[in-house]
């Protein structure tokens, strides 16, 4: 008998049999805030770990409190679909001007908790052209118009109205994988950069790679293998960290890795939940920042999209 060489995904459940789309659930930013919770004590990164899980805690606020921003019509929705493209890409599909008041209360409401107030204060005073040429800089990540200073809240706020969004749509609204219009390593709803992967267990979705979108927080589903920026399938290495700074004691696998493709020499974390189910890809590339650092000086570059890392070594490419 021959011997057939296998392909990356082919020892994956067939397609249609497992969620290829996870839209993002209530309670979303609630999950996040107590994770954040759980990784801050005795870390390294204790004080940034804290003022990420009161945004979190706001975020969550904010969700439940704002009035729900329009959808695409049905026209519209069916048109993305039969194109496949993301129908809530940005500027396509952008929030009204009420997000600017949802900028204001997260920094109202954060101000105590920040390393510096005072950093916060400008926003409360920004002009609502200011505020919009700010998110469209940010979502652009257009680097020569942005101010680093705010732009994390204003990430934070963009990522209210889109999740919010994001939670409203339907499965059947987005183009099934495949019809090859939306590169398989942006986002499907809203076209953003991922924050990181998902490894996830239990059912249909056991051993299966899920992109986590870094604007929207929707999931799809990408095979494993494969490098999710350059479609490369061959060499990839996983990266983690043991020691105090690793998501886990010496001696264990680390439950965070990075992807890191010799073709592209990019990076995208991967968030391994059979080594620890409680993992949040958002939290927990905040908390593996020492991580990117080691990764970085092997000569790989970060693709992973997360707002308040903009200031640091890992800005978003």
């Amino acid at each position: 008998m021959p011997n057939a060489i296998l392909q990356p995904g082919q020892l994956e459940p067939a397609a249609g049999v497992f969620p290829t789309r996870r839209l993002p659930a209530p309670g979303l930013f609630t999950a996040r805030a107590q994770r954040l919770h759980a990784l801050a004590p005795g870390h390294g990164l204790e004080p940034l770990l804290r003022f990420a899980a009161h945004l979190a805690e706001s975020q969550q606020r904010l969700w439940d409190d704002a009035a729900p921003e329009p959808l695409p019509s049905a026209d519209l929705l069916a048109c993305c679909r039969e194109a496949a493209m993301p129908p809530l890409a940005a500027p396509g599909w952008w929030p009204g001007p009420g997000w600017h008041d949802l900028l204001r209360r997260l920094a109202a409401e954060l101000a105590p908790a920040a390393p510096d107030p005072r950093a916060l204060a400008p926003l409360a005073q920004a002009s609502g052209a200011w505020l919009e040429a700010q998110a469209r800089a940010l979502l652009g990540l257009d680097a020569t118009e942005l101010d680093l200073t705010a732009a994390p809240l204003i990430g934070a706020a963009l990522q209210v109205c889109w999740t919010g969004a994001a939670a409203r749509l339907d499965p059947g609204d987005l183009a099934p994988p495949g019809l090859g219009e939306t590169p398989p390593g942006l986002c499907p709803v809203c076209g953003a950069l991922p924050v990181a992967a998902v490894l996830r267990i239990n059912g249909a979705e056991d051993g299966l790679r899920y992109l986590h979108c870094g604007l929207c927080a929707t999931e799809w589903h990408l095979v494993r293998a494969k490098c999710s920026l350059c479609d490369n399938g061959c060499g990839i290495s996983y990266l983690g960290l043991t020691g105090p700074d690793a998501d886990q004691g010496p001696g264990h696998q680390a439950a965070v890795q990075a992807e890191a493709c010799p073709e592209c020499r990019g990076y995208l974390k991967l968030c391994r939940l059979e080594r620890d189910p409680q993992l949040d890809p958002w939290a927990d590339d905040l908390a593996t920042l020492a991580l990117d650092l080691l990764v970085e000086q092997e000569g790989f570059e970060r693709a992973g999209l997360n707002f308040l890392l903009l200031q640091g070594g890992a800005a978003a490419p």
